[in-house]
This record gives structure tokens, C-alpha cells and sequence, in this order.
């Protein structure tokens, strides 16, 4: 399954370092990235690839949402499916 990964908010050191090591400590691979930084604002959107059947969505996004908090960012995750049918004119 694929998934697409947005992230922003302040720029930081480690961002990059954090959403990526979340990655691949559940076995999800990153198929592209795009990543800028808009004056002082970070901005990443990722194409992922979900390697392995043993972990769920779920669980990358609950993993996500801790580093979201602890830095201070927003981060989402949506199928890729989801979020090609959301943004289709």
C-alpha cells in the first residue's frame, strides 16, 4: 500500500532525521521526497510504500503524531488513493 506523508511547521534540525527513522523502524519504504523551506517554515510531502503486512497504518500514524507533538509540527498521513481522489479537480 502507498501512502503520502506531509509535514510543516517551524524549521528545526532533525526533522528529516525523525519522520524518516519512524519510517523505517516499520519496515515503510520512501519511494520520492520533495522538501522546502519557505522563509523560516519546513514543508516535506513523502511517497511511501508500506513494505510489510505487520504493521498497520495505524501504527505509523500514532508513532507520527509523537514526534508531531514533540516537535512541533503537523504531520499526516493519507493512502495515496485518499489523497489523489481529495485533491482531483
Amino acid at each position: 500500500m502507498k501512502a503520502v506523508v506531509t509535514v510543516i511547521g517551524k524549521d528545526q534540525k532533525g526533522i528529516i532525521a525523525k519522520v524518516s527513522n519512524i519510517l523505517f523502524e516499520n519496515d515503510v519504504n520512501i519511494l520520492d521526497i520533495s522538501q522546502t523551506i519557505m522563509q523560516d517554515m519546513f514543508t516535506m510531502i513523502m511517497l511511501v510504500d508500506f513494505e510489510s503486512e505487520a504493521v498497520t497504518l495505524k501504527q505509523v500514524v500514532d508513532k507520527l503524531e509523537e514526534a508531531e507533538k514533540e516537535m512541533g509540527l503537523s504531520i499526516h498521513m493519507q493512502r495515496e488513493e485518499i489523497f489523489t481522489s481529495m485533491h482531483r479537480i
